[in-house]
């Protein structure tokens, strides 16, 4: 399962973090690395939240790449 994290800087200065292929998983950060350090941080508690309740997950391999 491979993910992408999209980030860019919003108006006030914060910067915005999002796994496309996981709906919802969106968080801020100070700085780029930040927002992406909370945004792969989050998406790994969804796959786990979604492994426990028994939904399917294609493969337990991770990568995630910058876009």
């Amino acid at each position: 399962m491979n993910f992408t994290v999209e980030y860019e800087q919003e108006d006030d200065g914060r910067w915005l973090a999002e796994v496309r292929e996981l709906p919802g998983v969106m968080t801020y950060g100070n700085d780029p690395d930040d927002a992406v350090a909370h945004a792969q941080a989050l998406a790994l508690r969804v796959v786990a939240d979604r492994l426990e309740n028994g939904e399917a997950i294609p493969a337990l391999m991770f990568s995630f790449s910058m876009a």
